[in-house]
C-alpha cells in the first residue's frame, strides 16, 4: 500500500522507486527532444498525445515497440537519421461524428504526434525493418559488426595473489 506524506502543503509519495524516477526522467527527455524537433504533440482538445514505447536490446539487434491504438498504418511516418535518432510520427484521426452535443463526453485523444528516440548503439540502419499489427509498431535494427564485438571479458584476479 502506498502512503502519501504531506510536507509544506505538497503531497509526496513515500514509495518513489528508481523506476518511477526513471519514467519521469524519460518523459522529461522526450519533451526536450520533441520540443527542439518542432513536434506538435497536442490534440484538438489540447491534451498531449504520444505513444508509449519499449526499447529492448539483445546481442544482435535493438527493437523499438510503440503502442499506436487507433492509428492507421498509412498515417505513420518512420525515419532514422544517420546520427542515430529514430523518429516516429503520425496522426490519430477522429472518425466519429456526435449528433447529440448535449450528451458528449470523451477521454480519447486525437491529433498529431512525434516521438524522437536517441539510439545509443552503433546500428546497421540500412537493414532496419518495421512491422505494424493491431496498433503496435515494431522496429528492429540490427547491430553493426563493430557493436557486437564491443564487449570483452575481464579476468578477475584473486586478492591472495
Amino acid at each position: 500500500m502506498k502512503s502519501i506524506v504531506s510536507c509544506g502543503g505538497r503531497a509526496h509519495n513515500s514509495d518513489i522507486t528508481p523506476l518511477s524516477r526513471s519514467n519521469e526522467f524519460n518523459r522529461l527527455m522526450n519533451y526536450f527532444w520533441n520540443y527542439f524537433d518542432g513536434a506538435n504533440t497536442t490534440s484538438e482538445a489540447g491534451n498531449e498525445w504520444e505513444p508509449h514505447l519499449q526499447i529492448a536490446e539483445n546481442k544482435d539487434s535493438v527493437t523499438v515497440t510503440a503502442e499506436l491504438p487507433g492509428v492507421d498504418e498509412k498515417d505513420l511516418d518512420l525515419q532514422i537519421s544517420a546520427d542515430g535518432y529514430l523518429s516516429i510520427s503520425g496522426e490519430k484521426k477522429n472518425m466519429s461524428e456526435v449528433s447529440d452535443k448535449d450528451a458528449y463526453f470523451s477521454e480519447i485523444t486525437y491529433g498529431t504526434f512525434k516521438r524522437t528516440i536517441p539510439l545509443p548503439w552503433d546500428l546497421d540502419y540500412e537493414n532496419a525493418a518495421a512491422h505494424y499489427n493491431n496498433g503496435v509498431l515494431t522496429v528492429s535494427i540490427p547491430k553493426s559488426p563493430d557493436e557486437k564485438q564491443k564487449f570483452k571479458k575481464i579476468a578477475i584476479q584473486s586478492a591472495n595473489n
